[in-house]
């Protein structure tokens, strides 16, 4: 019997290691199609916009899955990046029936997850997984389609400020936005002291050394570098921060923040000064006001001057509309400027 084990054991060892070989080099791809996709067909395209989430972003019907009995059915719609062939399938919706509509703002979270670009066509393919409730029972699923998306993001680009304000902690640093996706443009209020620099996030939107950053050129007039070896440097105080990186110029122009207006104790005259609080990062002063209008302005000038929404964009306009106060009494009055190009106010009755 030990002349029989041995050879037998001997194969058992060669034949697992090829096992364990072979699915080391297993490539998984798409399962077969068992059932297809009717509508939409593969090439035709959408463009999806803010204005309109609750619209239509993908119309789907699809034949039955065919199980050999009469089960209820369920079925769930699959998308991924075209060219991954779903190695992350990202599930959007199920149902029970063989069609399902997915509205635009569900459609746009899907396709910026799944990896294509904002306000560039890209394609999404898009699967359907059939599935029963019977215990041990395999999935099945639809062909593949390829969906052409033209997805869309609210979300504005963003720099991290890190420097001596902070830790030079790129992930906790301050932020300065763009105006608009695609631009480069990028602007903010932020407390500096001492050196500082720009940093860029990565794909996945973190930031970090090692991410692209720029530093001043070494000349100190306002010029940037890409890993430029010197800090930006500023003294302490509190700064609108602007840099372009497609320019490459910077500018940082120190800011302390007061009201102004027929409404407040210096009328159209003279700013009413506010103090910054460094823990909420506001401007801040409790101050009396009458039933009539003001502004917020820096440096009790014009220069840079802040008013209403007169666009509804959800910020305070440069150079906006006047605003019309509460009616008389004394308010705490706050300036938040710590969310870029986001900037607000409130007026509390104290």
């Amino acid at each position: 019997m030990k002349k029989i084990v041995k050879p037998i054991l001997a194969f058992a060892l060669l034949f697992g290691a090829a096992s364990c070989t072979d699915e080391q080099d297993l490539i998984f791809t798409t399962p077969p199609a068992e059932f297809k996709i009717l509508s939409p067909q593969s090439g035709e395209s959408v463009v999806l916009s803010p204005d309109t989430p609750l619209n239509p972003g993908l119309a789907l019907t699809w034949e039955d899955a065919d199980y050999g009995a009469e089960t209820q059915v369920n079925y769930t719609i699959q998308v991924d990046k075209s060219g991954d062939n779903f190695d992350t399938p990202l599930d959007v919706t199920s149902t029970t029936t063989t069609f399902a509509t997915i509205n635009s703002d569900v459609l746009n979270g899907a396709s910026v997850a799944s990896g294509l670009t904002p306000f560039t066509q890209g394609g999404l393919e898009v699967r359907i997984k059939s599935t029963i409730g019977t215990t041990g029972s395999e999935a099945k699923y639809s062909d593949v389609i390829t969906y052409l998306v033209t997805p869309y993001s609210t979300e504005l680009p963003k720099l991290a400020v890190p420097g001596n304000h902070q830790g030079w902690n790129p992930p906790t640093a301050p932020r300065i936005a763009a105006s608009a996706f695609g631009q480069t443009d990028y602007e903010g209020y932020v407390w500096l002291d001492g050196g500082y620099k720009f940093v860029a996030p990565d794909a996945a939107g973190n930031f970090n050394w090692g991410n692209t950053d720029w530093g001043d050129d070494g000349s100190f007039s306002g010029v940037l570098v890409a890993t430029g070896e010197s800090d930006c440097t500023a003294a302490a105080g509190y700064y609108r921060v602007q840099a372009n990186t497609t320019t490459l110029a910077y500018t940082v122009t120190p800011t302390t923040w007061g009201i102004i207006g027929s409404a407040t104790p210096g009328g159209w005259d003279n700013s009413t000064p506010l103090t910054y609080n460094a823990t909420t990062k506001k401007w801040t002063g409790t101050v009396v006001l009458t039933a009539a209008e003001l502004k917020f302005r820096a440096n009790n000038a014009w220069t840079i001057n802040l008013g209403g929404d007169g666009n509804d964009d959800g910020s305070m306009d440069y150079d906006g509309p006047n605003i019309a106060s509460p009616g008389a009494g004394t308010y705490l009055v706050e300036l938040d400027l710590s969310n870029p190009r986001k900037y607000s106010y409130t007026l509390t009755a104290q």
